[in-house]
């Protein structure tokens, strides 16, 4: 694993905690900042993973 798949599935993690924590406290705002850092979080975990595949058909 490397450190693109690491930091996105954290931020992907931290994203969703924040997404429902703004959904069950009615703040939008949060809501919203959660699903983007949740997205982003994603597409860094498949730069990470597409960077392993790379590497591994070297």
């Amino acid at each position: 694993m490397n450190k693109d798949q690491v930091k996105g599935r954290v931020k992907e993690a931290a994203g969703k905690i924040k997404e429902v924590t703004g959904k069950v406290v009615g703040n939008k705002k949060m809501e919203v900042d959660g699903k983007i850092e949740k997205n982003v979080g994603k597409v860094q975990s498949v730069v990470g993973d597409t960077r392993q595949d790379l590497k591994k058909h070297r």
